[in-house]
């Protein structure tokens, strides 16, 4: 069955974010509780719903490249294909996306605790949204082969726990929860 976590505002106090403030802006707007699953859709450009266009989120992907380049995690370059330009933003900073890959390898080997309760909330959020993008594989590809089959594994286990479950249980990682079953929908 399709999750409806609905998304409830508890604060609308700034978080010194230009996208994330934003953001609570249109939740604290809507009339009604929209679920995740909604706003994922609409703050990503994803939905077309011309009730809800005001609540989208404009440039939101080339907003987030533009403050990646500001951290110097990011570049900008000009490729051409074919017949147009086009602006990429190739990973300029490898030791920090190095230590992101380090930190997601040992959280399932070295660090693996096989309760998501005791895991550590942003180590549980980049798990989950490594395997929204479509990017563990990535992340466990220098591992060898045995490591490699006990990471996918274990996080295979922890993406295929019921997301209801885990967040009825959950001490301030609900909206994860509601995010991996809105991807898993």
């Amino acid at each position: 069955s399709r999750c409806s976590f609905q998304v409830q505002l508890k604060s609308d106090a700034p978080t010194g974010d230009v996208l994330l403030d934003e953001t609570l802006r249109h939740i604290k707007a809507t009339e009604s509780a929209e679920t995740v699953q909604t706003w994922i859709e609409l703050l990503t450009g994803e939905t077309w719903n011309p009730f809800k266009l005001q609540y989208q989120l404009r440039n939101v992907r080339e907003r987030l490249a533009k403050a990646l380049v500001e951290k110097g995690i990011l570049t900008t370059e000009k490729q051409n294909f074919l017949l147009f330009d086009m602006t990429t933003h190739p990973v300029s900073n490898a030791s920090e996306k190095q230590r992101l890959v380090k930190k997601l390898q040992e959280s399932v080997l070295e660090r693996w605790v096989n309760d998501p309760q005791r895991m550590e909330r942003r180590t549980l959020a980049l798990l989950v949204l490594a395997h929204a993008s479509d990017v563990l594989e990535n992340v466990f590809a220098s591992l060898a082969d045995d490591k490699y089959d006990v990471a996918m594994n274990r996080t295979k286990d922890l993406l295929d726990m019921d997301p209801e479950v885990e967040a009825a249980k959950a001490r301030g990682t609900e909206m994860i929860w509601a995010v991996l079953a809105a991807f898993n929908k």
